[in-house]
Parts: C-alpha cells; sequence; structure tokens
C-alpha cells in the first residue's frame, strides 16, 4: 500500500476493533474490523474481506473486499474485489469490478478535476469542524 506523503505510513483498524465515529487522515487507511461512521482521508481505503463498514467515506482511491454500506465518494478509482458488498450512493471517477463482487448502489460517475473539488471541499469542511469544535 502507498502512502500519501507520508514515507510509507498509514493508519489501520484492525479486525477486532469497533470504531464509532469520525476518523480525518492524511494517509492511507486499511480497515479491517468494523466502521460505523466517517472516513475522510485524501489517500487509498481499503476495506478488508470480514471488514463491515456503515457510513460516509470520502477518498481519493478506494479497494473494497469486504462490505459498504451507505454513501461512498471517490476522487479517482473504486475496485470491487470478488466477494465485496456495496450498498448505498456511491460517486467516483472511475469503476473496477471483479467477478462475483455485489454492487447494489446508485452510482455516479463525475470528471477528474470534480472530484478532486469534490475530495478538497470535504477536507475544508472537516478541518472547519475541528477549528469550530475547539473554540
Amino acid at each position: 500500500m502507498k502512502a500519501t506523503d507520508n514515507n510509507g505510513q498509514y493508519s489501520k483498524i484492525d479486525k477486532n476493533t469497533t470504531l464509532k465515529g469520525s476518523i480525518n487522515a492524511k494517509t492511507d487507511i486499511r480497515i479491517d474490523g468494523n466502521v460505523d461512521g466517517e472516513v475522510i482521508t485524501t489517500g487509498k481505503v481499503i476495506v478488508g474481506k470480514e471488514a463491515k463498514v456503515k457510513g460516509k467515506v470520502f477518498c481519493e482511491n478506494a479497494d473494497i473486499e469486504g462490505s459498504f454500506n451507505g454513501e461512498l465518494t471517490v476522487s479517482g478509482i473504486l475496485s470491487l474485489k470478488s466477494g465485496s458488498d456495496v450498498e448505498g450512493k456511491v460517486r467516483i471517477q472511475k469503476l473496477i469490478v471483479e467477478s462475483g463482487a455485489i454492487f447494489n448502489a446508485n452510482c455516479t460517475m463525475h470528471s477528474a478535476e470534480d472530484g478532486v473539488k469534490k475530495l478538497k471541499r470535504t477536507d475544508e469542511e472537516q478541518e472547519a469542524k475541528s477549528v469550530a469544535s475547539v473554540l
């Protein structure tokens, strides 16, 4: 996994972990456990085979092997691996679906420019929320 400008570092949610809430990162994120909430990163999100993600995800690229239910916005490429199960609302630039993947989603595609703008806007909104909660 290639991390975004962080010397090969990435964040990981282990298979024995359940997280409820928001994650905001500037690195790649690998999820092998359960996440219920919002994930925002300028990097890649990888959802492992046994992982279950419910909520909103905003990222540059995503590889899904496990289960996702919610709103997924990918400024680049969404890759659905065999055995993945995706439901909800999906907004992407490019889509790769392997045989055996389940894709039951309302899907819209955007240009590369629109995806980058959306990701930057989401990142700025999250930073503004963080500043407001500190004040």
